[in-house]
This record gives structure tokens, sequence and C-alpha cells, in this order.
């Protein structure tokens, strides 16, 4: 099972391997991996840019190496899911407005007593989602891809 890595904290953390001087030419040239139209062709854009640096910043390449399946694991998905999918950062603000209403508690005596404001902060941020269409996937435009091309909400959602 992959895992999606957020492709701009990637290139954050491979930057800081390139050197002041490479900066750009590094970026420019894994972006053109993120700007192929096939997984495959950006796995093998991947690759050539990979071995192209390897040469010069022998630990950056390696890097490329062990994150390209993370990285792109978003090309897997159809061409206009992408965009929402490359970024893990509706995930971490989610993940941060968690972390930030449960310190406030500090302590909490069960299960239960977390499930509660924790689960209420999930289906209010489903909600937002749900509505906020051209940012997110609906149930609709991810349809196609699952295995019951009949897919219903119920009728509390609907």
């Amino acid at each position: 099972m992959r895992r999606q890595r957020c492709r701009v904290h990637f290139q954050r953390n491979v930057l800081a391997h390139a050197g002041k001087s490479g900066r750009r030419v590094v970026s420019a040239f894994i972006a053109t991996a993120f700007a192929q139209d096939t997984a495959e062709a950006a796995s093998a854009q991947w690759r050539a840019v990979a071995d192209q640096i390897r040469p010069k910043v022998h630990k950056l390449a390696t890097l490329m190496d062990d994150a390209e399946q993370d990285v792109l694991a978003y090309m897997s998905f159809p061409k206009e899911h992408r965009a929402k999918l490359h970024s893990t950062n509706p995930i971490e603000r989610l993940n941060g407005e968690i972390k930030r209403r449960t310190d406030v508690v500090g302590i909490f005596p069960n299960d239960d007593a977390i499930v509660r404001p924790v689960g209420a902060l999930l289906l209010e941020q489903n909600d937002e989602w749900a509505v906020q269409r051209a940012r997110y996937m609906t149930l609709k435009t991810i349809a196609p891809m699952g295995d019951d091309p009949v897919i219903s909400l119920p009728a509390a959602a609907s």
C-alpha cells in the first residue's frame, strides 16, 4: 500500500541538499516529473532526473529514489483529481485543529469523552469539504474509480 507524500514538502526537503546555487535547477528538474500526463511517464521522468543529478549530488538522487512511490502516488488517480491529492495540507490542517482542540481539554477520562469532540469536528469538516466541490472530491466524481457503479448517499447526507 502506498501512502501519499506531499510533493511540496518533499521538494523543500530535497532542496536542502541541493546547495544554494543549484536549488532552482533541481526544483525545475523535479517539476518536470509532476508535469507528466501519466503515472508511467512521471515515473520515467523522475528516474531520469534522479540519474541526471546522481553524479553531482548523490544524496539527493538517493532521496529521490527512496521517495518516488510516495511522492508520485497521486498520479495513479484520474487527472481531474490529481490537483486535489498531490498535497497533504488539508489533512495536516485537520490534524492540527484536532490537536489544538484536544490540547485544551488535556486528559480525557475515557474513549467516549474524546470521540465526541473529535467526531463532531470530523463531521463538521466533512460537511465543509462536501460543499466545496471545486476544491475537494465528491462521491459523484470518485464513483467511477470504485468497484460499485451505484453509489448513493444516506438520506441524512442527501
